[in-house]
């Protein structure tokens, strides 16, 4: 679970408190604001990786939604209102069920005290594969264990009475009739709220991809997909990786539209910075740095077309969305906004559960285009250019705070050998494999990325070289155990590293050069270390 009981409480208790206040006067006014909280709290829980009672929530949502097409009198009829309140007191015991089988877990940290280091983990995670060739799934529930994954297999019947919650549940199709499977992913998915459902071992024709998607899996495999790419998958789905809240820059000289639109923008989790003047939009976006516009057409002095080719002069903002705002519904200028730089038009007054979904849209496309100019497509790690420029960033922290400050290049030893030997796409799991585990056993404040190859970039703020060296061995000798299988045998790695601390007025360049002979000292003193 990636939010605390606590925290799902109160939005539960919040999205019922919303139902509660329309219940009472059930106009359309209320109706709208319960709208928002419904679309509000199934978002949160597909952030949140609940992926079952997202499920159950999104029917909720999809419920609500479409009462905006047949609303025709002053008041929701007493019928409607009777099948919602089912609905919803459903859906609220489900939570709540959840939210009490959950309350008693304890988070496992790891802790090397002798280097006054914390290395933050993340719970273990349980995951099951429900099949009943076990012995077909060995390799990856072994090595799923090494990435801090505990993988059992069972039958159907063990796991749907299990008492706890898992976070993937893995279902293998083998052997099963598609009515079979369709019936037992219904089970699984009313019996977990929280757990992902994988399918494995489908055909891969539409019928029966649909119908396991349809009962309820979040993903499918076709048959003959290789174990890596299940278990990248699998890594993803138990990471703990959370996105920084969407942020969105209201450009509105209305301060009661403003106040608006800020409203509805935070009923989704939307954080949010209005201005009135136009003329302070490049500012505000240099120091607030918004994943979108939200821009109105006519302003004084200025139309939102003008605000945008502005800020379409500057390279770091071409790529921001525009989502303009207008009382004016002429065809000919929405036209002429979106050729002029704007990415979507909406008219007042808008639908604010619509508002919220195009916001969020265009920010997930945003950012998926961010991710793939800064992250390394292989690792998801970061990609050399981004790394050197966290570097810098690390370095001018490091230097106004007076604090210390370690860099560190790793190298997988003897890699060429493992390409040669076993192919490479092998060999892209192997540093998949080195990428999962530094992602895991490193710091939320460290940074990590792919500088070339089987090379990677360590930056561990805070720390010195003496912490730095046992973190990194401690690291190495977990990724030696780890097995890589291949047909009837398997194998493992190991990599060598190299450390540097920064001396005040040294320079990024010193310190990758620094660590890079650190690096080929452990080469040549034999590998499967860290200097």
């Amino acid at each position: 679970m990636s939010c605390s009981p606590e925290e799902l409480k109160r939005k539960s208790d919040d999205f019922r408190a919303k139902w509660d206040f329309f219940a009472r006067a059930p106009g359309f006014d209320g109706f709208v604001e319960f709208a928002v909280a419904a679309s509000s709290i199934t978002e949160f829980l597909d952030a949140k990786g609940l992926s079952g009672l997202h499920q159950s929530a999104h029917a909720l949502e999809q419920k609500v939604l479409s009462l905006f097409d047949h609303w025709s009198a002053d008041v929701m009829p007493a019928a409607t209102l009777a099948d919602l309140e089912d609905q919803i007191a459903g859906f609220g015991e489900r939570v709540q069920a959840f939210i009490l089988g959950n309350s008693s877990s304890v988070a496992e940290r790891r802790l090397h005290p002798e280097a006054d280091l914390l290395s933050d983990l993340a719970p273990r995670k349980r995951i099951w594969f429900v099949t009943d060739t076990p012995q077909d799934w060995r390799d990856l529930t072994g090595q799923a264990g090494y990435f801090n994954i505990q993988a059992d297999t069972c039958n159907l019947a063990q796991c749907l009475g299990s008492d706890q919650e898992s976070a993937v549940v893995l279902v293998d199709a083998q052997g099963l009739e598609p009515a079979a499977l369709v019936a037992g992913v219904q089970a699984l998915r009313g019996r977990f709220s929280a757990s992902h459902i994988v399918g494995l071992n489908l055909a891969a024709d539409f019928e029966s991809l649909n119908g396991a998607l349809g009962a309820g899996c979040d993903f499918c495999f076709p048959r003959a997909t290789p174990h890596p790419v299940i278990m990248d998958r699998i890594v993803k789905l138990c990471g703990n990786e959370e996105e920084a809240p969407y942020r969105v820059l209201v450009v509105e000289d209305s301060k009661t539209a403003s106040a608006l639109i800020r409203r509805t923008l935070s009923e989704g989790g939307i954080d949010s910075l209005a201005i009135a003047r136009p003329q302070e939009v490049l500012t505000s976006l240099g120091s607030f740095q918004p994943d979108l516009i939200l821009m109105d057409m006519y302003m004084p002095g200025c139309t939102g077309v003008e605000v945008t080719r502005v800020i379409r002069q500057h390279a770091e903002f071409l790529s921001t969305p525009v989502v303009y705002l207008s009382a004016d519904t002429h065809v000919a200028l929405q036209v002429d906004a979106l050729r002029l730089g704007g990415d979507h038009f909406l008219t007042k007054p808008f639908n604010p559960v619509i508002l919220n979904a195009v916001v969020k849209s265009k920010i997930e496309r945003y950012r998926a285009l961010r991710r793939t100019m800064y992250l390394d497509s292989l690792t998801g790690l970061l990609n050399h250019t981004t790394s050197k420029q966290r570097l810098d960033a690390a370095l001018a922290t490091a230097a106004t705070e007076g604090a210390p400050l370690c860099v560190a290049m790793l190298d997988i030893d003897h890699f060429k050998k493992v390409n040669d030997t076993y192919g490479h796409p092998l060999g892209d799991h192997v540093i998949r494999s080195m990428a999962w585990l530094l992602k895991q056993r490193l710091r939320k404040t460290d940074a990590v990325g792919r500088y070339g190859g089987e090379e990677f970039l360590v930056i561990l703020p805070g720390s010195n070289a003496v912490q730095a060296r046992h973190l990194l061995n401690t690291i190495r000798m977990d990724f030696g155990q780890i097995r890589h299988p291949v047909p009837g045998t398997t194998f493992a790695c190991t990599f060598s590293g190299g450390v540097a601390q920064w001396a005040p007025g040294g320079s990024a360049e010193d310190l990758i050069k620094q660590a890079d002979e650190a690096l080929y000292q452990a080469k040549r003193a034999g590998r499967n270390q860290v200097l």
